[in-house]
Parts: structure tokens; sequence; C-alpha cells
């Protein structure tokens, strides 16, 4: 989440990882909140936080599919979401991640 383009760090991930990431909603929190410490390790604020949240959000909304319930509700509440819906989501998809490590 940290600077790092979701598209290329995807295309740099195994299938197997990405599995295990997105495998339950916990591994998903705990991944993301991985990236929350290491982004704030680089020194990025919440909003520097958010834009990439925003950005991982963008990325998996159009390239993976939701692997349970949790994602396909984030999936659906992130399709009918306008641009300053998806800033607040982000924000608070950043907290929950900080929150979970």
């Amino acid at each position: 989440m940290a600077g790092k383009d979701p598209k290329h760090a995807a295309a740099q991930m195994s299938e197997d990882k990405k599995d295990d990431i997105m495998k339950s909603f916990e591994s998903f929190k705990d991944y993301l909140g991985d990236q929350v410490n290491k982004g704030e390790k680089l020194g990025l604020g919440s909003e520097g936080l958010s834009k990439g949240a925003k950005r991982v959000a963008d990325y998996l909304a159009k390239h993976e599919e939701p692997r349970n319930r949790e994602e396909k509700v984030l999936n659906e509440l992130w399709g009918v979401a306008n641009k300053e819906e998806r800033e607040h989501m982000a924000h608070v998809l950043v907290k929950l991640a900080d929150q979970t490590n």
C-alpha cells in the first residue's frame, strides 16, 4: 500500500500468496494492517495511507473477485460509492487495518 502501484505489486505476487491474503476477511485485514504499518514507518500520514488504500481498493474492485462475504459487501459498497464516499471508505479501511495489528 505504501506508495506501490497495486497492479505492479499484484503482478509480482504469486497466486498462492493472493489466495492466502484473500481467503478470509481476517487474513485480508492482517495484510492491510501490515501495509499500513509499513506506510507509517515510511512516514506516510493518514492522507497518504488513505490514498494507498483507495488505490488498492480500486485495483481489487476491477481485477479480483471477492472470496468471502465481507469482501463481497465491501466490493458492492465500493461499486455504488462516488469518489468522495470511496475516499471516506478508504480512511475507514485504514483505521480498521491499523486497529488489527
